[in-house]
C-alpha cells in the first residue's frame, strides 16, 4: 500500500549543496604531526591560521609534535595514592607515634570507665 508521496522523506529547499550555495572553501594546509608510537596525525589547518606546535594523536592520546624523528615522550603517569601514603607525606614517624599513644591512652581510659569499644 503506498502512502501517495512520491518524494518522500524530503523537505522545502532539499536539493545538492554545491559551492554555489554554500560559498567558497577557505584554503587549507594539512600538517603531519608525530607521537612516541609512530603514529601520524594529518589535521587540516586555514592557510592563514597559526599552526600550533603540538597537538594530541587521534589514535592513542599521547602528545604529538612535527618533528618525526624525536617526538615528545609519552606524560609520565603517578599511581594512585592510598590515605596513608598522604599521611605520611604530612606527618613524620615521630608525630604519627605520638598520636597513636594518645588515641591508643583515650581507648584504655574509655576501657577503664567500662564503655563498651568495638
Amino acid at each position: 500500500m503506498s502512502s501517495g508521496s512520491a518524494i518522500r522523506g524530503s523537505r522545502v529547499g532539499a536539493g545538492p549543496m554545491g559551492e554555489a550555495e554554500r560559498g567558497e572553501v577557505a584554503p587549507r594546509i594539512q600538517v603531519s604531526y608525530y607521537c612516541a608510537h609512530g603514529h601520524v596525525t594529518r589535521p587540516s589547518f586555514a592557510s592563514e591560521a597559526a599552526v600550533p606546535d603540538d597537538w594530541e594523536c587521534m589514535k592513542c592520546g599521547l602528545p604529538a609534535n612535527r618533528d618525526p624523528k624525536n617526538p615528545p615522550p609519552p606524560p609520565k603517569t603517578q599511581l594512585y595514592k592510598t590515605h596513608l601514603a598522604y599521611v605520611k607525606e604530612r606527618r613524620s614517624d615521630k608525630e604519627a607515634q605520638a598520636i597513636l599513644s594518645e588515641a591508643l591512652a583515650h581507648l584504655k581510659d574509655r576501657r577503664d570507665r567500662g564503655e563498651v569499644i568495638y
